[in-house]
């Protein structure tokens, strides 16, 4: 498991923890992990919330009337630094 990967399965168990219930998703260069707040969650949960998502590379709150409070964070995955990079031909 890469760490990225790592990174957002902590974040993801961390947000479980904290009672809610996340989305992984995987993309070529990012992980995303998302779960819908709800309007109950307790002062105590939204600190945990907040510091499980800390570790990612980015994140938001996204709140509208219709569609209530998606949490969202993007792990950005490692470009690898050696081997075959840009392609055939390719030179730094």
């Amino acid at each position: 498991m890469s760490a990225s990967e790592v990174t957002a399965a902590a974040i993801a168990a961390r947000l479980s923890a904290a009672g809610l219930s996340p989305r992984v998703e995987e993309d070529t260069q990012f992980t995303t992990v998302e779960a819908e707040v709800p309007d109950t969650l307790s002062a105590d949960s939204w600190r945990e919330v907040l510091d499980a998502v800390a570790d990612a590379d980015r994140f938001g709150l996204v709140a509208t009337s219709l569609n209530g409070r998606t949490l969202w964070a993007v792990v950005r995955k490692t470009v690898p630094t050696t081997g075959d990079v840009g392609g055939p031909g390719y030179q730094r």
